[in-house]
């Protein structure tokens, strides 16, 4: 184990640097939207952009990534990316932010790919889960610390933008100096959306609804603790907080439900995902901290919901079925992130920022109700047909293992060779996020 990581030090290196110029423009473009005076829903509008943008790179990055190898597409993504980020200083204009959003999003799927079918070629079966925890520590650390850097400078200059900028440039050179060869991407099997539906009903809502709320909560939630008089270093706890609320309680929920039915887990998490939303809207009048409080309480129980929906569906899967339908998932969660930021920001013009968290609130009481449901029309698969959980959290838009598996489905529709050495993929049971 400590030889692959060792091996695999420069990836990790980048793409830790990489996640918190990540972390940081995110919630930065969210707070400089309300200075430059955007109006909340075109916010959420020009947030979804990067949701849009990273549903499309599922679609074409793994070509330009079987065409040109894993270096030159984390290259040129990391280069994109901070160019984009540059020129929203530049250009206070939401329609032009919007198209920045969705080139964002695009580097941010081919950066995604890159690591993680990086990261799963170099490990063997017997360390891979750890390797792949590892990664994903390294990501939400980062990208929580991202969060921190906000405190650097004021939101109304450029000094941030900037800062970002220099964050996700210098996040290729340790990858660019690295001299381990990069792996070759295998096809897994076709499983469509419709295959997904009949199979897991429960796995296709969850996370369409996940998408809904995740995106919202990272895509406009500095907006809402902006609008709720949180300062500057609140807007940035705040955003910190509720993301390594998930890292937290990922590990304690993941073990939940390998020992119970997952779907009254499912329900669970999400109910009580909707009743810390109805504290929250009690608590506004108390004061920044119990709203930040509340919202800690909230990203421990909805940031691990992705990798419950996926470990729902696995355990109605066939072992070549895993990771097509994995990628299937991760487009459908995608498909959802793309309107929570509009929905939620919609929402917060209509009735003001209490509106933020009832919105939450109410997508997770409708996951939780058809979970409900669903426990009527089925039983549960015994325990020991389960997969076991795999220790990582799950940062929202981060679904990159299965968002390559789904790419790799769309080349080999379209006729590409795919007689290459293989690689193992590997069986992914409480997935990555």
């Amino acid at each position: 184990m400590l030889r692959t990581i060792a091996s695999n030090w420069a990836l990790l290196l980048g793409i830790g640097v990489f996640m918190l110029g990540h972390g940081l423009q995110g919630t930065l473009l969210g707070v400089r939207a309300n200075i430059q005076g955007f109006p909340t829903a075109v916010t959420g509008i020009v947030m979804a952009g990067y949701s849009l943008g990273y549903l499309l790179g599922a679609l074409w990055v793994e070509r330009l990534l079987v065409r040109v190898g894993h270096v030159r597409v984390f290259a040129a993504a990391s280069a994109l990316a901070s160019a984009a980020i540059v020129v929203h200083a530049v250009i206070l204009d939401p329609f032009s932010w919007f198209a920045l959003r969705v080139l964002t999003g695009l580097s941010m799927a081919g950066i995604y790919m890159v690591a993680e079918s990086w990261l799963n070629a170099a490990a063997s079966n017997a360390d891979r889960g750890r390797l792949l925890s590892l990664y994903m520590i390294v990501v939400s650390g980062c990208f929580a610390g991202g969060q921190i850097l906000l405190n650097l400078g004021s939101p109304a200059t450029t000094l941030l933008f900037i800062l970002a900028s220099v964050l996700l440039s210098v996040a290729t050179v340790p990858l660019l100096l690295s001299s381990v060869p990069a792996p070759i991407i295998q096809a897994p099997k076709r499983f469509g959306f419709r295959d997904l539906y009949r199979v897991s009903p429960l796995s296709f809502v969850g996370m369409t609804g996940v998408g809904l709320t995740q995106a919202a909560f990272l895509g406009v939630g500095a907006v809402f603790a902006d609008l709720s008089g949180l300062s500057v270093a609140g807007v940035s706890t705040f955003m910190a907080l509720g993301y390594l609320g998930g890292v937290v309680m990922q590990w304690p929920i993941g073990r939940l439900s390998d020992r119970f039915d997952r779907r009254r887990v499912l329900t669970g998490v999400n109910v009580l995902a909707a009743g810390t939303m109805a504290l929250a809207v009690l608590g506004l009048p108390f004061g920044t901290i119990a709203i930040t409080l509340a919202f800690f309480v909230y990203g421990g129980l909805a940031m691990p919901l992705y990798a419950l929906c996926l470990a729902h569906a696995n355990d109605h899967l066939s072992d070549d079925q895993r990771i097509s339908a994995s990628g299937t998932l991760a487009f459908v969660y995608a498909a959802g992130s793309v309107g929570g930021p509009i929905f939620a920001s919609a929402a917060m013009q209509a009735g003001g920022a209490f509106v933020f968290p009832v919105y939450l609130g109410v997508v997770h009481a409708g996951i939780g109700a058809f979970a409900l449901y669903r426990m009527t029309r089925r039983t549960a698969p015994p325990l020991e047909r389960q997969g076991q959980h795999l220790n990582v959290p799950t940062p929202a838009l981060s679904a990159s293992t299965v968002v390559t598996a789904f790419a790799q489905e769309r080349a080999m529709e379209a006729g590409r060779d795919v007689d290459r050495p293989e690689i193992p993929a590997p069986k992914i049971e409480y997935g990555l996020g």
